[in-house]
């Protein structure tokens, strides 16, 4: 089992950036892919982003695609959303999340495909 735990976010004007960590502790996260979801206020959980256990394939969503980036890094156990140009929509709470895989090529974009999931960090983007 792998804990997840989401930090990095906070208030920020339209335009600016912020940087979204989750580190995994438990189990290495080197044994699983990793996504980032968000959830604004009276709407459903959306896909932002998801990443193979090695790092090498990702998949973003067309909403943020150019603007935002995830990447990981196995060696500390934490993955991360680098968010760009962020806009008023882009707000609500993140959520990080991890499935266990065998091999490189699932990465879901589908909360479903996920197990385990963090508790959430609010960005909130003003305009």
């Amino acid at each position: 089992q792998v804990q997840l735990v989401e930090s990095g976010g906070g208030l920020v004007q339209a335009g600016g950036s912020l940087r979204l960590s989750c580190a995994a502790s438990g189990r290495p996260a080197s044994s699983y892919a990793m996504a980032w979801f968000r959830q604004a206020p009276g709407k459903e959980r959306e896909f932002v982003a998801s990443i193979s256990l090695s790092g090498g394939r990702t998949s973003i969503t067309d909403a943020v695609k150019g603007r935002f980036t995830i990447s990981r890094d196995n060696a500390k156990n934490t993955v991360y959303l680098q968010m760009n140009s962020l806009k008023p929509e882009d707000t609500g709470v993140y959520y990080c999340a991890a499935v266990q895989v065998l091999g490189d090529k699932y990465y879901p974009t589908s909360t479903y495909g996920y197990s385990y999931w963090g508790q959430g960090t609010q960005v909130t983007v003003s305009s």
